[in-house]
């Protein structure tokens, strides 16, 4: 099967993301708690207007509305039986927007569920839910999987084999490195781009987070890190959450966001876009940027020589048997 990100890729060499799609569903009107899957098909015409504005703002990738669509994450609204229809319709609407021109990521969420050892969801069960939310993508029209705001190698792995037996379209990994520059289950950023590779997965990233500062040292140890052949994406929030007059909003405006993806670029990250905070505009000032000229001069803004040699973290148990299974194929 043809991979068209990395076909894409190969001819424009940098892709710009989208931005949020949370915060834009909050503007139009979801802020009852309700399921953001749901309006794939209650509120088809506000979601395709999300989708218009990054497509509007010159995002070359637009990403669906189906973070949460696992059976597990869409039980809590009882919506657990209807996981084939809201994804397939999430990815209908944004294959309707993108047209031929630009991609289509199909969005998977974590599950919410703690895996084994530390919780009763296995890997095979979480990798039948995450095959269950992929078979729907598929058939929306997504052009790759993307995997995204990981902090579990357990239910990457679980996420990468369920969208593998539901389809042979690409997926993509990012993870999300917001305790103190490690995932919550002590993931880093090295390791991460290590073993996913190893896993098969090409373009391999950070999301989500705590704003541009954090997410340029994570790129920058994955990008000392990076195997031959890997290809790095990043997709930072706008900033900080504040809460102000009863509402939350983001610090890091779209000239931010436009350092920010200059700064990605120098580091050699390919994609390109945002997360949590982020809207059309954060996204049409990031276009700019990397329509214009790079950076003359990149210094990483921190300490590059106080960054430690990553660690195998403790309670990721598909780190250790991605390491013994190695071992045992050089022996």
């Amino acid at each position: 099967m043809t991979d068209r990100l990395l076909d894409l890729l190969a001819h424009k060499g940098l892709l710009l993301g989208d931005g949020a799609m949370g915060t834009m569903l909050q503007r139009a009107g979801l802020t009852d708690g309700g399921s953001p899957e749901l309006w794939n098909v209650t509120h088809a015409d506000a979601v395709r207007a999300i989708y218009q504005g990054y497509a509007d703002a010159g995002s070359d990738i637009i990403t669906t509305n189906t973070f949460g669509g696992t059976r597990y994450r869409l039980k809590l609204h009882h919506l657990q039986a209807r996981v084939f229809e809201l994804n397939q319709a999430g990815a209908a609407l944004a294959r309707a927007v993108a047209g031929d021109d630009r991609l289509v990521a199909g969005s998977i969420g974590p599950t919410g569920e703690l895996m084994e050892p530390l919780g009763p969801l296995t890997i095979d069960e979480a990798a039948a839910a995450f095959a269950e939310q992929a078979a729907g993508l598929a058939a929306g029209g997504v052009d790759f999987f993307l995997v995204e705001t990981m902090s579990s190698l357990d239910e990457v792995q679980a996420a990468v084999e369920g969208a593998r037996r539901a389809s042979e379209l690409p997926v993509v990994v990012t993870m999300t490195f917001d305790t103190n520059f490690r995932t919550m289950m002590g993931v880093t950023p090295a390791q991460a781009v290590q073993t996913l590779h190893s896993w098969g997965v090409a373009v391999i990233g950070a999301n989500c987070g705590n704003g541009p500062a954090e997410i340029e040292r994570i790129m920058w140890e994955m990008a000392q890190a990076r195997p031959e052949g890997a290809v790095l994406m990043a997709q930072s929030n706008a900033g900080l959450p504040r809460w102000h007059d009863g509402e939350i909003s983001y610090d890091g405006t779209p000239d931010v966001m436009a350092g920010y993806a200059q700064r990605m670029r120098a580091l050699g990250v390919q994609v390109i876009g945002a997360c949590c905070g982020s809207t059309p505009e954060h996204m049409a000032a990031m276009r700019r940027a990397l329509d214009g000229p790079p950076l003359a001069h990149y210094e990483p803004a921190f300490d590059a020589s106080a960054v430690a040699p990553s660690s195998q973290p403790a309670g990721d148990s598909a780190a250790r048997r991605a390491a013994r299974r190695a071992q045992r194929s050089a022996e």
